[in-house]
Order: C-alpha cells, then structure tokens, then sequence
C-alpha cells in the first residue's frame, strides 16, 4: 500500500515539476522575444532618429509615411493581422490532434493559396497605387508635389505586402514549433536596410538628380526581401519549407483543402476585425492630412516610440501564447488554458503600468532626447509629446489585448473581437469628432488610447462570462502593490520632467542621453524596489 502511496506522490511531484517547467519555458520564451523585439525597436528608433534628422516633418516625410502605411495596411490584412490570427489556431490543432505529417501539409497548401493571392494582390496595387493614396491621404493633394511622390513610392512598396506577409506564414509555423528567435528577429533586418537608405542612400539618390525620400522606399522593399530570406532558410533547417504548386491542378487541391478552408473561414471575421482596427487608422490619416502640415508626421513619430512598450510586452506575449493556448484547447485542458491567461495578464500589468505613467508624465524627454536633432524643431518635439500622450492613456489596454484576443482565437472564435471591434471603431470616431477641434492631432491618438482600454474590458468580461477564463485568488492585493509603486514613480517621473530643460540640452546631445538614461535606470529601481517593499515577490510570479 505504502509503494502505491509513494509512486502516487512521486507522479505528483513529477506532474508539479513539469507545471514549473512549463510555465518558465513561456517566461524564458516570452523574455526571448522581448528582448529580440528590444533590438528590433532599438534599431528601428535609430531609423527614424535618422529620418527625422535628415527630413524633419515636412510634406516629404508626410508623402513617405503615407505611402508606407498602405503596404503595412494590406500586410496586416494577409499576413501577420487577420492570416495569423486563423493560421496559427488551425496550425497547431493539425499538430497536436494529427502529427508532422498533416501539418506539413497543410504549411504547403496554405502557403500556395497565399502566395498565388499575394502576387494579384501586388499588381493590383501598383496600378491603383495613385487611388489607395487619394483614399489614405486626399488632403496631401494640397501639396501636388508631395501627393505625386506618395503614389510613386507606394508602387516602389507595395510588392513589400507579398514578401510580409509570407514572412508572417514562416513565423506562425515557426512560432508552433516554439522557434521564437527567428521571428522575433527578422524586423532588424528592415531596420538596418532603411537605415542604409537614410544614412547613404538618400545623398546617393539627391546626386542621381532623384528625390532623397525615394531611398527610403528602397530601403523599405530591400528588408522585406532580406527577412523573407532568413525565415525561409529557418524553415528550411527544420524541413518545414513550404513547397508552393505552380500548376492549376495543384493550386485548385490546395483552395479546396479542408484545413485551407478552415483558415479561409476563420479568416472572414479576422480580416472584418483587422480591418476595423484600420479603417479607424485610415481615418486618423486622412484627417490628419487635412490638418497643419507635418501632422501625420508627428503622430507617426509617436506611435513608433508608442511601439517601443507595446511591442516588447504585448506582441511578445501574444507570439508565445497564441500556439500555447490553441494547442491547449486542442487537447481540452481548460486548467492550463486559463492559468495562462492569468499570468500573461499579471505581466501586463505589472510591466504596461509603470510605462503608461511614464509616458503620460515623462513624455518630453523622450521625445526630445529620441528626435531633437537636425531637421526636428522645438515645436515639432511638443507636437510629437501631446501625440504620445494620447497612446499612454490607452497603453495598457493596447498591450493586454494581446493577450485578450489570442484568448479568443485559440478557441477559433474570431467572431467576438470583431463585434467588439466594430463598436469601438464607431466610439473612437465619435471621439474624434468632439476631440479634434480642440486638441487637434493629439486627439487622434487619444480617441485611439480610450477606445483600446474599452476594446481590453470588455474582452475581458466576455471571457469571464463564459468562464474560459477563471482569475486566480490575489488580485486585489496585486492591483494594489502595483498602485503603491507606480504612484511613487510617477512621482519621480514628475520631478525629472520639469527639472530639467530637456529641449535647451540639445547643444548637450551627450549629457542629455546619459541623463535620460540615468533617469529611467533610476526610474526602474524605484519601481521594482517599491514593488518588493510591499511585499510581491516577482520570482513567484514568474514561475507561477
């Protein structure tokens, strides 16, 4: 009796060792993406410094960044937005109900309907690239010049939608056989090939007798095609390359595949909600547009620095949770799939308060010691920081949809974001249409900011409602210990900011970054030293 008493204890053991080891294999894989993602945004602040620097916010930078964002559209519509959202649930259901060999089937057939879809797409786009510009920004036809080089880079870009969004199928394979460096790390590549076209590429153009901007399109179309290379040769190493058909009989078994289907149906609400999300951007743009030259310019320095927390917490978060929870709810282990969720909301809170305080209290130094030089005037930084402000009110809801809506796609219930979707779009909007007149661009980005922490609850309380999600005992007394401590930061954040002169340290480059960086070193100190003083113990979070 003793024995069997013994070996059931030791299975116990064996089972909680195993929860341990999981549950620190997603924080080691989610601290691996993040840090990845902090190289990628690194780089890519390095990119827009430079940008910045040498074009300023003028209507140039305006045309370039109107003409980017119509591939990056269409790239979250096919390719790592509403394609990834039903791939990567479909993907790892194959894997874990039907082994390697379906799911390498399927990675074929997917990919071949796709890339076909891709390559219409793309010719589709360079002949009406002058129309998608007129419906992104009609009010850049104020400057004729600037509207004309908008549609000439968006034909140079728009192939770029192709290269991306098979670079997001590469990436959800990737990401189901946990390989998250790969993926996470590509988006450097773009970085440095933009870059290149700032820092040589521009001169090299204005001696050819071509507009500078244009570099920078190259640049653009350059990084596509490196990160396509490299997650290809990932997949390849894995034997996980998808071998597209190129004949009609092929390319008809692959449309008519059950799994393709699948991702295709599941795809129709993701592609409504994607779109939801940037048809309220489309908007944005298109009123900024009509507003003092050098406005989308400024909301679109904002929202890369925005990027900057978003990216490393949620992006990081919902990459590494999206195929464990699907393959969770593939094998109906609604335990695991909850506990998930609980911890991925913990680390939202406790890592996306303390940034939405800093850019709500502290957004000027960051503006001026991130974009202050060169071309970027004074002016142009306060315009930058009252855009920036507006992303921290909605900072912490931005980040926890990541994980929210991941809760939902795994299930392959791509139907209730849409919903949810759809409603905030029209709030946001009707926030606009108050806000704008008195805050004009910076009301953009608010209106964005509470529609995303509205998007966040009420996902919230959908999964709660339906008891897929079931918060673990403490959470009452983690709120609180994250309050204490971020009060205190912010206070310290209060304090730095108006301290300092941070636009008239501008002649000081040197002394203003190491500032800046001694602040935020400061700033981390107080606030995990805050959080241990009211007594949460962080590793237990984390191995939780």
């Amino acid at each position: 009796m003793r024995s069997w008493v013994g070996g059931a204890e030791l299975c116990l053991h064996l089972a909680s060792d195993l929860a341990t080891l999981r549950v620190v294999s997603l924080f080691k894989s989610a601290s691996i993406v993040s840090l990845l993602t902090l190289l990628s945004r690194i780089t890519g602040l390095v990119r827009e410094l430079l940008i910045a620097s040498s074009f300023g916010a003028s209507a140039m930078t305006d045309a370039f960044n109107v003409a980017f964002r119509i591939p990056n559209l269409f790239r979250r519509f096919f390719g790592e937005g509403a394609f990834s959202q039903a791939f990567v649930p479909v993907l790892a259901a194959t894997r874990a109900q039907h082994g390697d060999v379906a799911t390498q089937e399927l990675i074929d057939k997917v990919a071949t309907v796709l890339a076909w879809a891709l390559m219409l797409l793309s010719v589709l786009g360079v002949l009406g690239a002058g129309g998608l510009v007129w419906v992104m920004a009609s009010g850049m036809q104020q400057e004729p010049r600037g509207f004309e080089v908008a549609v000439v880079m968006t034909r140079w870009m728009f192939p770029y939608i192709a290269f991306m969004s098979l670079v997001a199928l590469g990436a959800g394979v990737l990401n189901t056989y946990k390989r998250f460096a790969v993926p996470a790390a590509t988006p450097v590549l773009l970085n440095i090939c933009m870059i290149v076209a700032a820092g040589l590429g521009a001169p090299w153009f204005k001696t050819l007798g071509l507009e500078p901007v244009y570099a920078l399109a190259a640049g653009v179309l350059a990084g596509g095609i490196m990160q396509l290379a490299a997650q290809w040769l990932a997949l390849k190493r894995l034997g996980l390359n998808p071998q597209l058909a190129w004949r009609w009989s092929g390319i008809k078994r692959a449309w008519s595949d059950s799994g393709t289907q699948n991702v295709l149906k599941l795809m129709g609400p993701a592609l409504l909600g994607v779109s939801v999300a940037h048809i309220s951007m489309l908007i944005n743009t298109q009123i900024a547009s009509h507003l003092a030259p050098g406005s989308v310019s400024w909301i679109t320095y904002a929202d890369r620095l925005m990027e900057f927390p978003t990216a490393m917490l949620g992006v990081a978060m919902g990459v590494v949770l999206m195929p464990q929870l699907a393959g969770a709810r593939a094998s109906g282990d609604s335990d695991k799939y909850s506990s998930m969720l609980d911890w991925g909301l913990r680390l939202v809170v406790v890592l996306a308060v303390p940034c939405a305080v800093a850019l709500l209290v502290f957004p000027l130094p960051l503006v001026a010691v991130l974009y202050h030089y060169g071309a970027m005037t004074s002016f142009d930084v306060l315009q930058v920081t009252h855009a920036l402000m507006g992303w921290g009110v909605g900072l912490v809801g931005i980040v926890a949809i990541k994980v929210l809506a991941p809760g939902y796609y795994a299930s392959q219930d791509t139907k209730t974001p849409v919903k949810v979707a759809l409603v905030v779009l029209v709030l946001t909007q009707l926030l606009n249409l108050a806000l704008v007149p008195i805050y004009a661009h910076a009301a953009l980005t608010l209106s964005i900011g509470i529609g995303a922490m509205v998007n966040a609850i009420w996902l919230l309380l959908g999964l709660l409602k339906r008891g897929s999600y079931k918060p673990e005992p403490g959470w009452a007394v983690f709120v609180m210990q994250v309050i204490a401590a971020c009060a205190l930061l912010g206070l310290f954040l209060m304090w730095a900011n108006s301290h300092f002169d941070w636009t008239a340290l501008r002649t000081q480059s040197l002394t203003r970054i190491g500032l800046l960086a001694l602040i935020l070193f400061a700033s981390a100190a107080i606030y995990f030293i805050a959080l241990w003083g009211t007594g949460m113990k962080l590793r237990v979070l984390v191995r939780r």
